[in-house]
């Protein structure tokens, strides 16, 4: 199967998940082409996912799909941003049409879930890695940033978190042995909270989303905020069978961090008060200074 027949087998397993209303010009051609609407910012992230780093090989590619596509729009949930289009660049060190059509498949689950096109892309020969550029548009004045948290505002978090650390340390199963129980689950089909994230503009005085761990996030959200922060880890929403450790330092869990002092709209997922802003910087855990411990590439 040569590269051209290989990118008509993704296509076939997107589907229609290429369309949008937004799509002016879709895959095929050099570049896509998407509508801004008039007074909205394109807000742009992307990330890597690397074979047995941010996946493990023998892992379903239509879970593998899935998961990469939902790690990527957790960025748009952060800030608040309707995404309205998707870009996957693919190396594969072999042509094999069904892990790719597998792969495709799961993408296209997840972006009928979030509401997206998969525009385009690129796809070449070498180590099994995916790419996933992902864009959005919000208005100026709603854009929710990591700076901004002030003191007196609650902090909270959606969700619960720690279940996606639990699974990678109880130890993933392969290939058709995985069971989607509570912690594979996390860890395979996180959900960007990105209604969520839409309907705390305007609310939120900051927000980012938990994927180095609670602990370490915070550390980064109020150092931008130029503030510091007191949680309880009574308060922490853990995921049954996760453990306090887990929920604080694991990481992978793509739910929402973020500071408000203002009544918060009904959302459709669970939100927990952790803790408080303070205005002196630093960290504290139950009245204990901690340091924000969680996952580095380096």
């Amino acid at each position: 199967m040569n590269e051209f027949e290989l990118i008509e087998t993704i296509l076939s397993g997107l589907g229609e998940a290429t369309e949008g209303a937004d799509v002016i010009v879709g895959p095929g051609d050099d570049c896509s082409a998407i509508r801004i609407p008039t007074g909205e910012l394109l807000v742009s992230s992307i990330d890597s996912l690397l074979v047995d780093v941010h996946f493990p090989a023998s892992a379903p590619a239509q879970l593998v799909g899935y998961r990469a596509l939902m790690v990527a729009l957790s960025d748009l949930a952060a800030m608040g941003a309707r995404p309205v289009q998707v870009l996957v660049s693919l190396t594969l060190d072999a042509a094999d049409p069904v892990w790719v059509t597998a792969l495709a498949q799961g993408m296209a689950a997840a972006a009928g879930k979030a509401g997206v096109p998969i525009v385009g892309g690129n796809i070449a020969r070498g180590s099994l890695a995916i790419h996933v550029s992902v864009h959005g548009c919000v208005p100026q004045q709603g854009m929710l940033l990591r700076s901004g948290a002030q003191p007196g505002d609650q902090i909270f978090v959606t969700g619960v978190l720690g279940g996606a650390a639990a699974a990678l340390q109880r130890g993933l199963l392969s290939g058709d042995e995985i069971e989607l129980d509570v912690l594979n689950s996390a860890y395979f089909q996180p959900q960007a909270r990105l209604k969520e994230g839409q309907l705390l503009r305007g609310v939120a005085s900051s927000a980012m989303d938990v994927s180095d761990g609670l602990l370490q996030d915070l550390a980064h959200l109020v150092e931008a905020s130029e503030v510091g922060a007191r949680i309880d880890s009574g308060r922490i929403p853990i995921t049954e069978k996760a453990s306090l450790d887990q929920a604080l330092s694991g990481g992978d869990d793509y739910e929402l961090l973020f500071t408000s002092h203002k009544s918060l709209p009904e959302l459709a997922v669970p939100v927990t008060a952790i803790g408080e802003v303070v205005a002196q910087r630093g960290l504290w855990l139950d009245g204990q200074p901690v340091t924000g411990s969680g996952y580095q590439h380096f």
